[in-house]
């Protein structure tokens, strides 16, 4: 599967392929380290080989050959309907701009899809921006939960010493990808800062003030199924209550 640009032209060439052989999981293992800071125990080659044994979702994105993103899932349900639930996906930093994350998320659905699965969910930080607008504006996904510190304290270099709140995504499989921006001018907007993970270093105070305004804003929009589309200036567009 080869990577798109945003006016749908072939990017460098980047296959997809499930991975189940321990060398190459033991470069999922190093490439998410790379991504979420050494010594970070994002996943482990032990629970990446059992889940790739087990019959979940292992992948490795390659561009001329080399390792460059991988991402991994497992079985789940949602409101009694199957997904497959994408806990971990990372792009190395050489290959961001590539749309790599675009096409491990394409081969995800093609995955479900050929599994009997049509849901896909994920959970990511509501105050990054760039991932709010892929998830939401480029695949259609829909908020479904607010979840509160979800995973607890985080030590990892991208989320240590903020609360660990989550948005849970849920994209249909059989779904459309979006084609058209929805006018932010007829919505209400929640906004979001410029880059939170430079804010939590420079500023830890403000970014915790964001992280509170941020869960007192969008937790009632999200659990009512308000949360309709993302801007690119980065806010949340909600639809009117009913």
């Amino acid at each position: 599967m080869a990577a798109m640009t945003d006016d749908g032209a072939r990017a460098d060439a980047v296959e997809v392929r499930m991975l189940d052989d321990l060398a190459d999981l033991e470069s999922v293992d190093v490439l998410f380290a790379s991504v979420w800071g050494p010594g970070t125990p994002v996943i482990g080659v032990e629970l990446l080989r059992a889940l790739s044994h087990g019959g979940g979702y292992v992948s490795g994105a390659y561009l001329k050959g080399r390792l460059v993103g991988a991402s991994v899932g497992f079985r789940g349900s949602h409101h009694g309907r199957a997904t497959l639930h994408s806990h971990a996906t990372g792009v190395s930093v050489q290959a961001r701009g590539l749309h790599v994350g675009r096409t491990l998320k394409l081969h995800q659905r093609d995955w479900a899809a050929d599994s009997g699965i049509p849901l896909i969910t994920w959970t990511f930080d509501p105050l990054v921006r760039r991932n709010a607008w892929f998830n939401i504006s480029r695949l259609g996904a829909r908020p479904a939960e607010y979840l509160v510190d979800f995973y607890g304290p985080m030590t990892d270099a991208i989320n240590a010493g903020d609360p660990s709140d989550r948005l849970l995504m849920v994209w249909e499989v059989a779904g459309q990808l979006p084609h058209a921006a929805i006018d932010a001018t007829t919505h209400d907007v929640v906004a979001t800062p410029e880059d939170i993970e430079a804010l939590r270093v420079t500023d830890p105070a403000a970014a915790s003030v964001w992280r509170l305004r941020l869960r007192e804003e969008l937790r009632e929009p999200v659990e009512a199924g308000r949360v309709i589309g993302f801007t690119r200036d980065g806010g949340y567009l909600l639809a009117a209550r009913p």
